[in-house]
Protein backbone atom coordinates (compact mmCIF):
# COMPACT_ATOMS: atom_id res chain seq x y z
CA UNK A 1 0.00 0.00 0.00
CA UNK A 2 1.42 3.36 -1.02
CA UNK A 3 2.41 5.80 1.70
CA UNK A 4 0.53 9.08 1.51
CA UNK A 5 2.08 12.51 1.79
CA UNK A 6 -0.06 13.29 4.83
CA UNK A 7 2.01 10.76 6.76
CA UNK A 8 5.14 12.93 6.39
CA UNK A 9 3.23 15.85 7.86
CA UNK A 10 1.81 13.81 10.74
CA UNK A 11 5.24 12.60 11.79
CA UNK A 12 6.80 16.04 11.38
CA UNK A 13 4.29 17.79 13.63
CA UNK A 14 5.27 15.56 16.53
CA UNK A 15 8.74 17.14 16.52
CA UNK A 16 7.80 20.82 16.76
CA UNK A 17 9.89 22.46 19.47
CA UNK A 18 12.94 20.24 19.04
CA UNK A 19 16.41 21.79 18.56
CA UNK A 20 18.20 22.77 15.35
CA UNK A 21 21.95 22.43 14.84
CA UNK A 22 23.34 23.16 11.37
CA UNK A 23 25.22 20.15 10.01
CA UNK A 24 23.77 17.68 12.50
CA UNK A 25 23.19 14.12 11.30
CA UNK A 26 19.86 12.39 11.92
CA UNK A 27 19.92 8.58 11.66
CA UNK A 28 17.17 8.10 9.11
CA UNK A 29 16.27 4.64 10.41
CA UNK A 30 15.88 5.72 14.06
CA UNK A 31 12.16 6.41 14.68
CA UNK A 32 12.88 7.71 18.18
CA UNK A 33 15.31 10.45 17.11
CA UNK A 34 14.43 13.76 18.77
CA UNK A 35 17.09 16.00 17.25
CA UNK A 36 19.13 18.00 16.84
CA UNK A 37 18.09 18.56 13.25
CA UNK A 38 18.94 20.76 10.34
CA UNK A 39 16.41 21.46 7.62
CA UNK A 40 17.50 18.83 5.08
CA UNK A 41 18.17 16.16 7.71
CA UNK A 42 14.67 16.68 9.08
CA UNK A 43 13.04 16.46 5.64
CA UNK A 44 14.99 13.35 4.61
CA UNK A 45 14.36 11.69 8.00
CA UNK A 46 10.62 12.31 7.60
CA UNK A 47 10.63 10.76 4.12
CA UNK A 48 12.46 7.67 5.37
CA UNK A 49 10.20 7.31 8.40
CA UNK A 50 7.11 7.59 6.21
CA UNK A 51 8.17 5.54 3.19
CA UNK A 52 11.39 3.71 4.05
CA UNK A 53 13.34 5.34 1.19
CA UNK A 54 16.31 7.69 1.18
CA UNK A 55 15.90 10.92 -0.75
CA UNK A 56 17.99 14.08 -0.74
CA UNK A 57 21.09 12.31 0.60
CA UNK A 58 24.69 12.18 -0.65
CA UNK A 59 23.97 8.56 -1.60
CA UNK A 60 20.38 7.36 -1.60
CA UNK A 61 21.67 3.78 -1.38
CA UNK A 62 23.81 4.40 1.71
CA UNK A 63 23.28 3.04 5.21
CA UNK A 64 20.28 5.04 6.47
CA UNK A 65 21.97 5.45 9.84
CA UNK A 66 24.77 7.54 8.32
CA UNK A 67 23.28 8.95 5.09
CA UNK A 68 24.02 12.68 4.89
CA UNK A 69 21.17 14.93 3.71
CA UNK A 70 21.61 18.37 2.13
CA UNK A 71 19.42 20.80 0.20
CA UNK A 72 21.77 20.46 -2.78
CA UNK A 73 21.14 16.70 -2.84
CA UNK A 74 17.40 17.40 -2.75
CA UNK A 75 17.84 19.61 -5.83
CA UNK A 76 19.87 16.85 -7.53
CA UNK A 77 17.23 14.21 -6.80
CA UNK A 78 14.37 16.47 -7.86
CA UNK A 79 16.09 17.05 -11.20
CA UNK A 80 17.15 13.44 -11.82
CA UNK A 81 14.51 11.33 -10.05
CA UNK A 82 11.61 13.77 -9.92
CA UNK A 83 9.33 15.35 -9.19
CA UNK A 84 9.67 19.16 -9.42
CA UNK A 85 6.39 21.06 -9.08
CA UNK A 86 5.38 24.73 -8.85
CA UNK A 87 5.34 26.30 -5.40
CA UNK A 88 1.60 27.01 -5.76
CA UNK A 89 0.95 23.28 -6.22
CA UNK A 90 3.20 22.38 -3.28
CA UNK A 91 1.19 24.78 -1.09
CA UNK A 92 -1.92 22.66 -1.76
CA UNK A 93 -0.18 19.30 -1.33
CA UNK A 94 0.29 17.88 2.19
CA UNK A 95 3.78 16.40 2.58
CA UNK A 96 5.27 18.12 -0.47
CA UNK A 97 8.58 19.90 0.05
CA UNK A 98 9.35 23.52 -0.79
CA UNK A 99 13.00 24.38 -1.32
CA UNK A 100 15.33 27.35 -1.61
CA UNK A 101 18.47 26.21 -3.44
CA UNK A 102 21.87 26.47 -1.71
CA UNK A 103 24.44 29.05 -2.76
CA UNK A 104 28.23 29.11 -2.20
CA UNK A 105 28.78 28.90 1.55
CA UNK A 106 25.04 28.97 2.26
CA UNK A 107 22.80 25.99 2.89
CA UNK A 108 19.54 27.01 1.28
CA UNK A 109 16.40 25.82 3.07
CA UNK A 110 13.70 23.16 2.85
CA UNK A 111 10.30 22.83 4.52
CA UNK A 112 7.34 20.44 4.40
CA UNK A 113 3.98 21.78 3.22
CA UNK A 114 0.82 21.17 5.25
CA UNK A 115 -1.34 21.59 2.14
CA UNK A 116 -3.01 24.71 3.52
CA UNK A 117 -0.23 27.24 3.02
CA UNK A 118 1.67 26.30 6.17
CA UNK A 119 4.85 24.34 6.87
CA UNK A 120 6.60 22.10 9.32
CA UNK A 121 10.34 22.74 9.19
CA UNK A 122 13.63 22.66 11.04
CA UNK A 123 14.05 26.40 10.70
CA UNK A 124 17.17 27.69 12.45
CA UNK A 125 19.27 27.55 15.60
CA UNK A 126 17.19 30.34 17.09
CA UNK A 127 13.76 28.90 16.25
CA UNK A 128 14.29 25.12 16.15
CA UNK A 129 11.57 22.97 14.57
CA UNK A 130 8.50 25.11 13.94
CA UNK A 131 5.24 25.44 12.05
CA UNK A 132 5.40 28.43 9.72
CA UNK A 133 4.01 29.61 6.37
CA UNK A 134 5.07 29.34 2.73
CA UNK A 135 3.64 32.63 1.46
CA UNK A 136 5.77 35.75 1.58
CA UNK A 137 9.05 33.83 1.46
CA UNK A 138 11.32 33.14 -1.52
CA UNK A 139 11.40 29.55 -2.82
CA UNK A 140 12.87 27.96 -5.93
CA UNK A 141 10.84 24.77 -6.33
CA UNK A 142 8.33 22.36 -4.90
CA UNK A 143 9.23 18.65 -4.73
CA UNK A 144 7.29 15.37 -4.60
CA UNK A 145 9.18 12.18 -3.70
CA UNK A 146 8.33 9.57 -6.38
CA UNK A 147 7.68 6.70 -3.93
CA UNK A 148 5.00 8.65 -2.05
CA UNK A 149 1.38 9.16 -3.07
CA UNK A 150 0.22 12.76 -2.72
CA UNK A 151 -3.21 14.33 -2.85
CA UNK A 152 -3.65 17.94 -3.88
CA UNK A 153 -6.26 19.98 -2.02
CA UNK A 154 -8.66 22.30 -3.79
CA UNK A 155 -7.27 25.72 -4.57
CA UNK A 156 -7.35 27.87 -1.48
CA UNK A 157 -4.74 30.30 -0.27
CA UNK A 158 -2.78 31.76 -3.16
CA UNK A 159 0.98 31.99 -3.15
CA UNK A 160 1.91 35.43 -1.90
CA UNK A 161 5.16 36.82 -3.19
CA UNK A 162 7.47 38.51 -0.66
CA UNK A 163 6.22 41.99 0.20
CA UNK A 164 9.75 43.37 0.28
CA UNK A 165 12.80 43.03 -1.94
CA UNK A 166 14.99 40.13 -0.80
CA UNK A 167 18.67 40.90 -1.39
CA UNK A 168 20.93 38.05 -2.44
CA UNK A 169 23.73 37.01 -4.78
CA UNK A 170 22.33 37.08 -8.32
CA UNK A 171 23.54 37.55 -11.89
CA UNK A 172 23.37 40.36 -12.79
CA UNK A 173 24.07 41.54 -9.27
CA UNK A 174 21.68 43.49 -7.10
CA UNK A 175 22.92 47.03 -6.54
CA UNK A 176 21.80 50.30 -4.99
CA UNK A 177 21.50 52.26 -1.75
CA UNK A 178 19.83 49.44 0.21
CA UNK A 179 22.75 47.13 -0.58
CA UNK A 180 25.11 49.82 0.70
CA UNK A 181 23.00 50.10 3.86
CA UNK A 182 23.19 46.32 4.31
CA UNK A 183 26.97 46.45 3.87
CA UNK A 184 27.33 49.23 6.44
CA UNK A 185 25.12 47.36 8.92
CA UNK A 186 27.21 44.22 8.45
CA UNK A 187 30.36 46.23 9.14
CA UNK A 188 28.83 47.68 12.31
CA UNK A 189 27.91 44.17 13.48
CA UNK A 190 31.49 42.98 13.00
CA UNK A 191 31.15 41.31 9.59
CA UNK A 192 32.61 43.88 7.18
CA UNK A 193 32.25 43.12 3.47
CA UNK A 194 34.75 44.76 1.16
CA UNK A 195 34.32 47.09 -0.53
CA UNK A 196 31.23 48.92 0.70
CA UNK A 197 30.09 49.85 -2.78
CA UNK A 198 26.38 49.09 -3.05
CA UNK A 199 27.08 45.91 -5.06
CA UNK A 200 25.79 42.63 -3.58
CA UNK A 201 28.73 40.47 -4.64
CA UNK A 202 30.48 37.41 -3.16
CA UNK A 203 32.06 39.41 -0.32
CA UNK A 204 28.68 40.72 0.84
CA UNK A 205 27.15 37.26 0.44
CA UNK A 206 29.88 35.75 2.63
CA UNK A 207 29.41 38.45 5.27
CA UNK A 208 25.65 37.81 5.34
CA UNK A 209 26.23 34.07 5.77
CA UNK A 210 28.61 34.66 8.68
CA UNK A 211 26.21 37.12 10.31
CA UNK A 212 23.28 34.71 9.98
CA UNK A 213 25.32 31.91 11.55
CA UNK A 214 26.27 34.14 14.48
CA UNK A 215 22.62 35.03 15.15
CA UNK A 216 21.07 31.58 14.76
CA UNK A 217 19.17 32.57 11.60
CA UNK A 218 18.55 30.51 8.47
CA UNK A 219 21.96 30.44 6.78
CA UNK A 220 20.90 31.09 3.19
CA UNK A 221 22.94 34.21 2.40
CA UNK A 222 19.77 36.17 1.65
CA UNK A 223 18.71 39.39 3.35
CA UNK A 224 14.99 38.85 3.82
CA UNK A 225 12.77 40.23 6.60
CA UNK A 226 14.33 38.29 9.51
CA UNK A 227 17.94 38.99 8.57
CA UNK A 228 17.13 42.62 7.76
CA UNK A 229 15.45 43.01 11.15
CA UNK A 230 18.52 41.59 12.88
CA UNK A 231 20.71 44.03 10.93
CA UNK A 232 18.45 46.99 11.60
CA UNK A 233 17.86 47.54 7.87
CA UNK A 234 14.51 48.46 6.31
CA UNK A 235 13.89 46.67 3.03
CA UNK A 236 12.04 48.46 0.22
CA UNK A 237 8.64 47.21 -0.89
CA UNK A 238 8.67 44.76 -3.78
CA UNK A 239 7.24 45.88 -7.11
CA UNK A 240 3.79 44.46 -7.80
Amino acid sequence: MAVRGERILQVGRKHIGEPYVLGSLAPKDNPKWKGPWDCAEFASWLVFQAAGVLYGCASDSADPASADAYTGYWVRDAETLGVKIPIEQAMRTPGAAVLRSPQPGATGHIAISDGRGGTVEAHSTKAGVIASIISGRRWDMGILVPEIEYSERDAGQEMGEPKVVIYRLTEPRMTGPTVREIQRALKEKGFPPWPIDGDFGPSTHAAVVSFQASRGLVIDGEVGPRTARALGVKLPAADR
